[in-house]
């Protein structure tokens, strides 16, 4: 640290003791040397002299000296808040976006983001690794598809967790998907309103467009643009959920008539297409973009860049990654 700072104590914070306080946010800094800073009234609170047990209450300033040792916020990889090594590597090489209150992740194709039925990593599990010195263990506020990539935002405090779950249920996010589909919609932009019904099928649960009023059934909303199309037999499409139903995208995909390409799920493989050569059959989907009230004040924007087996489509294809943002604001 270059100089003094003064630091504002957090809601989530209110009540913590200052030498826990000092523990967490400073967990190189010894309780021998904090006491020191004290007694020598270089740390102060709100200006006055204080001692390691005084109570913090949120929007009070800490008065930080210059300190030998970093603050954990500016990385989640501090050494002594690690349990499991491979798993904080795993993680610190998805990181799109961090700081003292929002982590935002890169997640690959095929990373489970909670556990299940034969599942055993996923995301939630590997964020043991980020666990902090509170105990505080970096809390997921929404979902991805296993077999989807992209942007996948995670709460490092409650009151972070609590601020960004509130945007998703009150729909003050925006989330901008990319797909490769089969075939050219009808419409080259549109809106998509459906409803939409869990049902069991040997291959496990999937979801189906239903009627209105069918019991249990969930209104779904998407809108969708073709960003460029290749040869009019695919199509490289913008999709926006609004609301924020199991599959939505991928049903919607398939409603319109283009499924997307490699989905294991929805993909309608009939025997006289064939699927592009040197293309992977995997799920070309990705959770391009969110844009999300930032707990702290302003805007989250984060975007994710595509997948490998989604840059090599795209170059097979002879399409331009700058194309998306072409047109659109997402």
């Amino acid at each position: 640290m270059a100089g003094v700072e003064l630091k504002s104590v957090d809601g989530d914070e209110a009540g913590m003791r200052l030498d826990r306080w000092f523990k967490s946010h400073f967990p190189g800094l010894g309780f021998g040397a904090l006491q020191k800073l004290l007694r020598t009234g270089q740390v102060r609170v709100d200006g006055g002299r204080v001692k390691a047990d005084t109570r913090l209450q949120p929007g009070q300033q800490v008065r930080i000296p210059p300190l030998a040792v970093d603050e954990k916020g500016r990385g989640p990889l501090t050494g002594k808040t690690i349990r499991n090594r491979d798993d904080a590597d795993v993680l610190a090489a998805m990181v799109l976006h961090e700081d003292a209150k929002v982590i935002v992740l890169n997640k690959p194709a095929g990373l489970a983001v909670q556990g299940g039925s034969g599942i055993t990593r996923s995301v939630d599990s590997m964020l043991e690794a980020w666990r902090s010195k509170k105990g505080e263990k970096p809390r997921l506020v929404h979902r991805l598809d296993r077999d989807t990539s992209g942007v996948l935002v995670v709460a490092r405090t409650r009151g972070a967790a609590q601020h960004l779950t509130a945007a998703f249920r009150e729909r003050e996010t925006k989330k901008t998907y990319w797909a490769l589909v089969k075939g050219v919609p009808r419409r080259h932009e549109g809106r998509l309103s459906t409803w939409m019904i869990k049902e069991q099928t040997p291959d496990g649960d999937r979801m189906r467009i239903a009627q209105h009023g069918e019991r249990g059934a969930d209104h779904a909303i998407s809108h969708y643009r073709v960003i460029e199309t290749a040869a009019q037999r695919l199509s490289w499409l913008e999709m926006e959920p609004f609301t924020g139903r199991t599959h939505q995208l991928r049903v919607h995909a398939l409603h319109m008539g283009t499924p997307i390409l490699g989905d294991p799920k929805y993909f309608d493989d009939d025997h006289n297409w064939e699927f592009p050569g040197g293309m992977q059959k995997r799920l070309h989907l990705l959770a391009r973009r969110i844009t999300v009230p930032h707990p702290a004040g302003g805007t989250l924007d984060v975007a994710a860049p595509l997948p490998p087996h989604m840059v090599q489509s795209w170059n097979l294809l002879g399409l331009d990654e700058a194309d998306g943002e072409t047109g659109s604001d997402a």
